[in-house]
């Protein structure tokens, strides 16, 4: 029966020994790997991308704990499951040690009041918790929740790791070792690579490639580059345009565009748009960029993103790619300063915490004649009534005078 399951799921680790990568966290040296092994666990909250190993690790917990182990998914469960689990867990008949690991896979996907009925229970220990999920938990969990878990952030596994986990599915009883396979190294290597981090990507792949290829006249399966590629899914998204790495992506496009590197921002907005991200989401930030971090060094640039914006709604994809990196790159390429931005900044900061005086008289507006009389207007001097268009006089008020907003550098 174990068979009818995918292989993926056959090649789940079942001790710590064979669990492989996140060395961070695993490392003999480290807090989780010695709290597993002692059997101490405290609650925890795993987040990290699809296939990094989050269900897996939970997995080797379920069969190294001396407790009952309990697994629910947040997508279909609700209140009433997880009442269930906890006085299943304080049955002292059914449950001689009354407690209980629960793990919760997506947990990002309970809402607060499934999460609230949570918190008793792991506050006095019946519970320990193991939550799973693909989004920051400092966003998405409840913060009663977070402050009683210790929290660990798994990385997308690295290519050695990956091509780790192939070759033993393919020496394995349970994986594919009863295949007669060939398939040489650097075939292995493509799959890992185009996996991108996700190693249930790069098994599905492989066991698509073996199941689909018939026997040669040797007696083998060889497993080319190219049934290897076209077994392997399109590479997939780095990221969820609605979840967290989306507000990693857009920071790194926007660092980028601000830090002067052309190539580092079209990697980051063909990122975003491979995820399907809002073309005129994309347009905004390239504006905003324009006008935050080029300013006054090059004001063309905010006439280039706008009119960019502009073209990308009337014609949307897949032509508006071009018109954003094209935006995106000027808006890189240009000459950065800041003065205008840091200058409102403080200017409204200004206006919103002190006393900054009234407007001076002689710079008020009179459209009454009889406002005159109250010294509106008077003694204004029109600028363009004096060479070069400039006269000295004053436009701060009182309070305020010698107060310097906009400090131009030397790209301005």
């Amino acid at each position: 029966m174990e068979f009818d399951k995918p292989l993926a799921y056959r090649m789940r680790p079942r001790t710590l020994e064979e669990y492989v990568g996140q060395k961070h966290i695993l490392g003999k040296d480290k807090i989780l790997y010695r709290t597993i092994k002692a059997d101490r666990l405290s609650s925890i909250i795993l987040f990290g991308p699809p296939g990094c190993g989050k269900t897996s690790l939970a997995k080797v917990i379920s069969e190294t704990t001396k407790y009952k182990f309990e697994k629910i998914n947040a997508v279909t469960s609700g209140v009433s499951e997880i009442k269930k689990v906890i006085e299943d867990a304080k049955n002292l008949f059914l449950n001689p040690t009354g407690k209980c690991i629960l793990f919760i896979d997506e947990i990002h996907r309970f809402n607060k009041l499934q999460q609230d009925a949570l918190l008793p229970a792991v506050e006095d220990g019946t519970i320990i918790l193991i939550g799973a999920t693909t989004e920051n938990p400092y966003f998405e969990v409840n913060k009663a929740l977070i402050s009683r878990s210790m929290v660990f952030k798994l990385e997308p596994l690295s290519e050695e790791d990956i091509l780790e986990v192939l070759k033993m599915s393919l020496q394995r009883k349970d994986g594919l070792g009863e295949y007669n396979i060939k398939i040489e190294e650097n075939t292995l290597k493509c799959i890992a690579k185009i996996s991108g981090g996700d190693v249930r990507t790069a098994l599905n792949g492989l066991e698509i490639a073996v199941l689909t290829t018939q026997m040669d006249k040797d007696g083998y399966i060889h497993i080319t580059d190219q049934i290897a590629a076209d077994s392997m899914q399109k590479k997939k998204a780095i990221f969820d345009k609605a979840g967290d790495s989306h507000y990693d992506n857009i920071s790194a496009f926007i660092k980028s565009m601000r830090g002067s590197d052309p190539d580092a921002t079209v990697f980051y907005l063909a990122r975003a748009l491979n995820a399907g991200e809002d073309p005129m989401f994309l347009a905004r930030r390239i504006t905003i960029c324009a006008s935050e971090d080029v300013g006054m060094a090059n004001p063309n640039a905010l006439v280039i993103a706008n009119s960019a914006m502009q073209a990308v709604h009337f014609i949307g994809m897949p032509e508006a790619r071009i018109i954003l990196a094209e935006a995106a790159v000027y808006v890189a390429t240009s000459k950065k300063s800041n003065a205008s931005y840091l200058a409102i900044d403080k200017a409204i900061e200004d206006v919103s915490t002190k006393d900054t005086g009234e407007v001076p008289m002689h710079i008020r507006n009179a459209p009454i004649e009889e406002m005159k009389k109250f010294g509106y207007h008077e003694g204004y001097k029109y600028p363009h009534d004096y060479p070069g268009h400039y006269i000295e006089q004053q436009y701060l008020p009182d309070k305020m005078i010698g107060t310097k907003y906009y400090i131009p550098d030397e790209n301005v």
